[in-house]
């Protein structure tokens, strides 16, 4: 048995575990949000429930009768066991089945234990059979590294999470004795101190919000329960420094709030702002006017877009941050966004944009050092002063026409990278020397040559040639060949 499989199969089903949480979680309560114990993207239990499913199952028997029912019994016993040892050790109930229809105990459904028995089946038959052909594909030394590295880091997580629930508990019980304070006659300055107590209770560092999003038991308290009411005033009011808050629905702007539609609006203009800033760059930076896109229709870049979309989202609440703290992360956020992009583009492309292998403490020339200082800056601007104004112009649009607007450019934007994708792919195969095969082929010949591509695309080559280039030519940065490059 391989035991680098089997850590494998451990933390890609934890993956699946916590994914299934959060869509169900979504489906429920309408937001996604990751309630595991780690601050990882993973929930280990669902690692560990299959791990033992496999080890039962798949050498006992083939029956899918037999691994169903088996399952539904076994992973049953295992979440009972679970949230008992989980309960004793922390003193919270990591989950609770007990007001539900056909509950066995706290910890465990029928209709839940019938669940449990179709993912051990799709475990054993399904998923881990396809994960052996995936990491077959991959080179023993390099599997063994990557696994052992990610089971470190859960570790290290676990440890701290562990920690950090010991001592949040103890805070929550000196909260209990001061329930009595809360009588008719307590006046403002002490609710105010306790509202501050409160705050820092469970807001204070991210890994406490993800630990009592894991526990929501840590905020069921008498004292919580007869403050939270009051807290919420002072939450809202809070957040009217960053956003408007309304009490009722109808009184709501379009795109009220970080919504989708907000999100897509702002992937828009973020797109529109990337255009116009790398065309300014270039005319002084490298002296000389260049329109840079990167889709075929329209003035926009969508990596400046989704940058702008990831920090909004990851920074949104944490606008009180200071602003040393939201350089550093814009900038890791925007270097790590470059190098997905980066990669994304030349896996799927087989081309590249973008290469900064001639620049000092560069990652495989995806990203670099220089490079997360603008996204730091760029993203320090956004949070502080872009976001806000342009949050409250797009509240502003009128709904009845906001949602056709935004629906025309949703559809806009997906035809647009579709032509996009095809008329680079064609291009690429152009350079090759390989003659359409289908309509579309002819297509994009006809209406997206060689001279507009390069006209659109002027740092876009082929990852093979950029190889080639630098063989032969040591350092070089894409501008330099692009033109033979793709004329050869």
């Amino acid at each position: 048995m391989n035991i680098v499989n089997l850590l494998w199969y451990f933390m890609i089903m934890s993956f699946l575990g916590w994914l299934y949480s959060g869509i169900y979680h979504f489906i429920t309560e309408h937001r996604f949000y990751s309630n595991g114990f780690l601050t990882m993207p993973v929930c280990p239990s669902y690692g560990l429930g299959g791990i033992l499913c496999y080890l039962v199952f798949h050498f006992l028997t083939k029956n899918l009768f037999v691994i169903f029912v088996g399952s539904s019994i076994l992973l049953s016993l295992y979440c009972v066991l679970l949230g008992f040892i989980t309960e004793k050790l922390l003193g919270c109930k990591p989950w609770d089945f007990s007001s539900q229809r056909f509950s066995i105990g706290s910890f465990i459904t029928l209709p839940h234990s019938l669940l449990l028995g179709l993912g051990g089946v799709f475990a054993v038959r399904m998923l881990i059979p396809l994960l052996d052909l995936i990491l077959g594909l991959i080179p023993p030394l390099v599997s063994m590294i990557v696994v052992l590295s990610l089971c470190l880091v859960m570790l290290i997580d676990y440890v701290f999470s562990f920690i950090s629930v010991i001592r949040l508990r103890r805070r929550v019980r000196k909260l209990n004795n001061l329930a009595d304070l809360l009588g008719e006659d307590v006046d403002s300055q002490k609710l105010e101190e306790l509202t501050k107590n409160y705050n820092r209770l469970f807001t204070d560092t991210l890994l406490r919000k993800r630990i009592t999003l894991a526990f929501p038991e840590l905020k069921s308290t008498a004292y919580v329960k007869q403050l939270t009411a009051k807290l919420e005033a002072v939450k809202a009011e809070n957040m009217k420094q960053y956003t408007t808050v309304y009490e009722n629905k109808e009184d709501k702007p379009f795109a009220s709030g970080l919504c989708l539609s907000k999100l897509f609006a702002l992937f828009m203009i973020g797109s529109f702002i990337g255009t116009c800033i790398e065309t300014v760059y270039a005319l002084i930076v490298e002296g000389h006017f260049e329109f840079r896109v990167g889709v075929v229709y329209g003035p926009f870049i969508p990596v400046y877009g989704g940058g702008a979309c990831l920090l909004t989202v990851v920074l949104y609440k944490l606008y009180k941050l200071s602003d040393t703290l939201i350089f550093i992360i814009s900038g890791v956020l925007g270097c790590f966004f470059e190098y997905i992009c980066s990669w994304g583009q030349e896996t799927f492309l087989g081309t590249v944009s973008w290469d900064y292998s001639d620049m000092p403490l560069n990652i495989n020339g995806r990203t670099s050092l220089l490079y997360g200082l603008f996204w730091g800056f760029l993203g320090l601007v956004w949070v502080r002063y872009l976001y806000p104004f342009v949050s409250r112009q797009i509240e502003k649009i009128p709904k009845k026409y906001g949602s056709v607007v935004l629906t025309v450019l949703f559809f806009f934007m997906v035809y647009n990278a579709f032509i996009t994708t095809g008329a680079i792919y064609r291009w690429n195969q152009r350079v090759q020397c390989k003659p359409p095969q289908t309509a579309l082929g002819y297509y994009f010949d006809e209406h997206f040559n060689d001279k507009r591509m390069e006209r659109l695309f002027p740092h876009m080559r082929d990852s093979d040639s950029l190889e080639e280039l630098k063989d032969d030519q040591g350092k070089a940065t894409v501008d330099e060949a692009i033109v033979p490059a793709r004329k050869s």
